[in-house]
């Protein structure tokens, strides 16, 4: 049996030439470079922090560990090219321009175990951002002064969390639903925000520790005080009776109740009156022989009855017959 011939060292080199000339671009699965502007070491670590970069870098070594594009000018990551580094376990995007992430930016990564939002624009975190992130173990996400709004099932997937830190934020209330149910997390970082420590965020002064720094911005009577130290006093305060729109759902109860009670007493009221019409127009179209018979027993008495009894005579059998 033949075996069949091996393509030559000169043979591989006319087919890459044809390709340059074609001008057809390697698929992303066979790059294994550096990308410019960055330095790549033998422990698969990309460094690229501070060179300018206004995009994402290309080219980047797939087997990629350890990605470092800080202080840079970067305003998105994208799905596509990141998506290709399912060996990440590190990556810091600090101090960049990102205005946005979404849960299909990081849905390749679920090796990924630190990532670092820090410094950057973002302004809302969506529902299950970081769902793919399975094996994320910190996350953080400060200094962002537009990011006012997490979504409570941001983390819901996040089960290996353990450190959180969204401080310096412009956040001023928390669902933590999410956050309770996480079997591992064991700190959270909630300093420098506009927290409003009224009965929305009720939960999260009961949760946090107290800590000189998680102060509350409002309501006036309560700012500056520390979140911790508030718990108690919400639950009191907000569950310590009806307010104004607990009367007014009362009454409008009420109000319900006696409007269907009235309606129903008319419509039994109507019902009654129809029925004792029909009755009487029913008993108005009796049988004519009925009303014969009743006519003559209203008018002949009992007793002129009995007086005629014994002049009447039972009618002889021939009589019968010929009626027969």
């Amino acid at each position: 049996m033949r075996l069949a011939p091996q393509p030559s060292a000169q043979s591989l080199r006319l087919i890459i030439l044809l390709i340059l000339v074609m001008g057809v671009a390697p698929s992303p699965a066979l790059t294994a470079g550096c990308p410019a502007r960055c330095i790549c070491d033998d422990q698969l670590v990309v460094q690229c922090a501070g060179q300018h970069l206004t995009a994402f870098p290309t080219d980047l070594p797939l087997a990629t560990r350890q990605l470092i594009i800080s202080n840079n000018r970067i305003v998105e990551l994208p799905p596509l090219q990141l998506n290709y580094l399912s060996d990440l376990v590190y990556l810091d995007c600090s101090n960049n321009s990102l205005t946005e992430i979404s849960m299909s930016t990081f849905g390749n990564l679920g090796k990924l175990a630190y990532l670092d939002l820090s410094f950057n624009t973002l302004t809302r975190i969506e529902d299950r951002t970081f769902g793919p992130l399975s094996s994320l173990v910190m996350l953080r996400m400060t200094d962002n002064p537009g990011l006012s709004d997490i979504h409570p099932d941001a983390f819901a997937k996040n089960s290996a969390l353990q450190v959180l830190d969204v401080s310096r934020n412009n956040l001023t209330v928390l669902n933590i639903s999410s956050l309770i149910a996480l079997p591992t997390l064991r700190s959270v970082g909630l300093s420098g925000n506009s927290w409003s420590c009224d009965c929305d965020n009720e939960d999260l002064c009961l949760w946090v520790h107290i800590e000189g720094q998680t102060v509350c911005r409002g309501p006036p009577d309560l700012q500056g005080q520390r979140l911790g130290e508030l718990g108690l006093q919400l639950r009191s305060r907000c569950h310590q009776g009806l307010g104004s729109w607990d009367y007014l759902f009362f009454l409008a109860i009420g109000f319900v109740i006696f409007a269907a009670g009235t309606v129903s007493a008319w419509a039994i009221g109507v019902v009654m009156v129809l029925y004792e019409r029909y009755v009487k127009k029913k008993s108005e179209q009796m049988d004519p022989d009925d009303e014969i018979e009743q006519d003559f027993r209203l008018h002949v008495s009992p007793i002129r009855f009995r007086q005629l009894g014994p002049s009447i005579r039972p009618l002889p059998d021939s009589y019968g017959k010929i009626l027969a």
